[in-house]
């Protein structure tokens, strides 16, 4: 049964259950997370299982029977099962607190037998949004806590340890972390690719006077791309660190499959600052054409109310209540035979000789000039 996937917050907030002053290392879950979900692929060679044990003792036992065990828990709603596999495999307290706080930045921490890094995994449906990936890494065992939302990127590293693809089934538990690693990473480009089809669309709508939302499209893609943001960039340093240093748990010839992991992270960091300045673009071209919208209507409101200051000031004149016959200075123009159409033709010649001066001023019409 699959369970429901939640809804990402727009905007990373950190909630930390354990009070100020806490003692350090006290693994208090979200109760909210799911249930953890065991799974275990042990792998040699010549030999593979793959399994779903109940508890963290079962899970345990494959460690040692295989030449590489790499033990997946899916969900962190269980402190007791955490607290377990803290006690089996000799995992520090206070990575233990890391991983049960899933706000965390992507960050390495080298405890000597065990290595701990913290990735940011991208998940996106209606919106974006990261969920932690904590990785144990021992002798001849990987460990990972996922949050527990349907779905991650480590189909095809199964895939490829189930079919013995490359040399998958003969390397060590570095050789998995970094294809772990390279999954995460890889996964951003099709998240990214979305992005930039959604940045082509709105390009062409902000010009597009029917589409009335493109503003709050482009406030959503750049929260989004700000929650990338937050995800690769911690990355592109951890990457940068294991790729680097000499690090216990990394051999050499891993450490350059790592290298390229990190120009892989550098591609996706650049992507997501121009997709960023793009957005930056569109709204303010948005905005521009606005302000040019606005004008256009300012200026043939203006246009109209200047056309008719003459005339009311015309017809204001001969609204005047004088009488002609008191005498000759009267309004005389009020008993002329013609004196109505002779007014009209007055207002109509004014008015046709204004739009006459606009034009020649190209204040209207000046595309068609």
């Amino acid at each position: 049964m699959r369970r429901r996937r939640r809804k990402p917050d727009p905007i990373a907030k950190v909630h930390r259950r354990s009070a100020p002053g806490s003692s350090p290392g006290e693994v208090l879950p979200d109760p909210a997370h799911p249930k953890p979900v065991i799974h275990v692929i042990g792998y040699g060679p010549d030999y593979l299982i793959d399994r779903d044990p109940a508890t963290p003792d079962e899970a345990h036992a494959f460690v040692g029977q295989q030449t590489m065990t790499w033990i997946n828990v899916e969900g962190l709603g269980d402190a007791q099962v955490i607290e377990r596999f803290g006690e089996l495999f000799g995992l520090h307290r206070l990575a233990l607190e890391d991983t049960v706080n899933v706000h965390q930045r992507a960050k390495i921490d080298d405890f000597g037998d065990v290595l701990f890094i913290v990735v940011r995994m991208v998940n996106c449906t209606d919106r974006c949004g990261t969920e932690q990936l904590s990785m144990f890494i021992g002798p001849n065992w990987v460990l990972t806590f996922q949050e527990g939302t349907p779905g991650d990127p480590f189909d095809r590293v199964r895939q490829r340890i189930r079919e013995s693809s490359g040399k998958m089934r003969h390397a060590g538990s570095d050789y998995l972390a970094y294809a772990l690693l390279d999954a995460v990473i890889d996964h951003y480009y099709p998240v990214l690719e979305v992005y930039a089809e959604r940045l082509d669309d709105l390009e062409d709508a902000v010009l597009d006077v029917r589409r009335r939302a493109v503003m709050d499209e482009l406030h959503a893609v750049k929260s989004d791309l700000l929650i990338l943001r937050r995800a690769i960039w911690p990355l592109r340093d951890a990457i940068a660190l294991l790729g680097r240093d000499e690090i216990s748990r990394v051999s050499p010839d891993t450490r350059i499959y790592l290298r390229d992991c990190y120009d892989h992270v550098v591609q996706v960091v650049e992507l997501v600052e121009t997709y960023r300045e793009l957005t930056a673009d569109l709204r303010d071209l948005y905005m521009s054409f606005l302000s040019t919208r606005i004008n256009e209507t300012m200026r043939v409101l203006t246009i109209i109310s200047t056309l008719f200051i003459p005339l009311t000031f015309i017809a204001g004149i001969y609204g005047m209540n004088f009488d002609p016959h008191v005498s000759r200075w009267n309004m005389p123009e009020l008993e002329w035979y013609y004196g109505y159409p002779l007014c009209i033709a007055v207002m109509l010649a004014t008015s046709i000789g204004m739009l006459t001066y606009f034009y020649r001023q190209r204040w209207i019409f000046p595309s068609r000039q």
